[in-house]
């Protein structure tokens, strides 16, 4: 049961990371390559997103 429960909260935090990547102002290139790391390593991904990866949001 608590392996679901940490489960569903790797795929949530998944989710918000991919959402950061594809919200960033980086180039479309580089969105496809975090999208793939976070998606073939969720947990690593996701760590090295957190730490690394393209900060800030497009301007509106």
């Amino acid at each position: 049961m608590s392996y679901g429960i940490v489960g569903l909260i790797i795929l949530a935090l998944d989710i918000w990371a991919l959402l950061g990547v594809w919200g960033s102002g980086a180039s479309v290139g580089t969105k496809v390559i975090w999208s793939a790391i976070i998606i073939i390593l969720p947990v690593i991904g996701l760590l090295l997103w957190f730490f690394v990866g393209p900060k800030g949001s497009v301007a509106a």
